[in-house]
């Protein structure tokens, strides 16, 4: 907003303490991005191998699933300082003749809900380190905060969404250990508010994972969910022999 001087010209007004919104979230995070591929015989093993290498080598990490079922051969989870990175990477995959089936583009971050944690859990947050050692099964989905008639998330005041937050929190911690759970921010810049992005020992740990905690009051009333995707994380090489893509170097040799 501007004031208008005496002498017709304007200046920038003072924002009073009192008028500047609470914060939602804190910055800076990492962008992520979510690829799900089908591949045909033809793609190019070696240069979606290649694609991946390169990106981690220029500081970012990329996460590597064998998909279950039709929705997708291949998953890849990139995150890391650089958006335009992840649109290189995601070019460079399409280039190797990968079919995108879904993605999902978001941001790590430190909830509203979450003010005030150690520095480290902060920092887990902010920038994680991908994947968890020995948390090989995989789920990821993305869910959103219900507004519908008297279940509108938006219309409760702050105390009582930290109320509903916290003791969604305190169910999830009972699955330490067995879950690893990544949930990243996307309202403006997806179709839905958040993903969520889960590791564990087995697919036995995700199911009772979600299960459990639909009960809480905070999923129970408010939560919308999305398209739900499992897999198998594993190195790079492991996965994609198991979707079938030999990673063939130029000539036919073994790269």
């Amino acid at each position: 907003m501007t004031e208008r001087r005496d002498d017709g010209t304007h200046e920038r007004a003072r924002v009073h303490e009192d008028q500047t919104p609470r914060a939602g979230v804190e910055w800076p995070g990492w962008s992520v991005l979510h690829l799900f591929c089908t591949v045909r015989p033809d793609v190019d093993g070696h240069a979606v191998e290649l694609a991946v290498k390169q990106c981690e080598a220029d500081g970012h990490q990329v996460v590597a699933v064998a998909m279950l079922g039709h929705k997708a051969d291949l998953g890849i989870v990139a995150l890391g300082p650089s958006a335009a990175r992840l649109r290189a990477l995601q070019t460079a995959l399409k280039r190797a003749g990968c079919t995108i089936t879904y993605s999902y583009v978001s941001l790590t971050e430190v909830s509203e809900y979450a003010r005030g944690i150690p520095e480290q859990m902060r920092e887990a947050r902010l920038h994680p380190t991908l994947p968890p050692a020995g948390m090989s099964a995989f789920c990821f989905y993305p869910m959103s905060k219900r507004r519908l008639g008297e279940e509108n998330w938006y219309q409760l005041d702050h105390e009582e969404r930290l109320a509903l937050m916290h003791g969604h929190g305190a169910s999830g911690r009972t699955f330490h250990g067995r879950v690893l759970q990544l949930i990243t921010g996307s309202t403006g810049l997806d179709d839905w508010e958040w993903g969520v992005t889960l590791f564990a020992t087995s697919a036995d740990d995700l199911k009772d994972c979600v299960y459990t905690m639909r009960f809480d009051e905070a999923s129970a009333r408010y939560a919308e969910f999305g398209p739900f995707l499992t897999g198998t994380v594993g190195p790079l090489r492991e996965v994609l022999d198991a979707i079938g893509l030999d990673a063939i170097g130029p000539g036919g040799a073994l790269s």
